[in-house]
């Protein structure tokens, strides 16, 4: 039922967990992990630049660099792929125009004003991906 899943990363804490999280299901699922980064444009893409992501052609780079060398040395068929754009239209996109069967992706967690001004990525993938969404909790900000 499953043999194609789309997990898209950037890298953060939440996404790390992600990839853990999509390469178990891959291996029990015996099916490929495809890997998705985007480089983020948008009105929101200056919010998440630091140091570490000044370039972020170079952090999504990164970003599927750990997730396509975890899943290789559990010895899971990986495709990666790097887009640019805004990260939730990129996500479906890519789901939509390929042939996946789910879509994994992390959550950060944030609530309020930060929620509503800010909005969640994995939020809108789940309201407008046409196969299933898996989230996977960022339980590192809770410590």
């Amino acid at each position: 039922m499953y043999e194609d899943l789309l997990l898209a990363t950037d890298d953060s804490d939440g996404a790390r967990q992600a990839t853990a999280h999509a390469i178990e299901l891959a291996d029990r699922l015996d099916a490929t992990l495809h890997v998705l980064s985007v480089a983020e444009e948008g009105p929101h893409s200056t919010e998440n630049t630091d140091e570490i992501r000044s370039d972020p052609e170079a952090a999504a780079n990164q970003a599927i660099e750990y997730a396509a060398e975890s899943a290789a040395s559990r010895g899971l068929e990986v495709t990666t792929t790097i887009r640019q754009g805004v990260p939730q239209e990129e996500i479906v996109a890519v789901a939509d125009t390929s042939p996946v069967d789910m879509i994994v992706v992390g959550t950060t967690g944030r609530t309020g004003l930060d929620h509503l001004v800010v909005g969640s990525v994995a939020e809108e993938v789940v309201r407008n991906a046409s196969v299933p969404v898996v989230t996977v909790r960022d339980t590192t900000a809770d410590e």
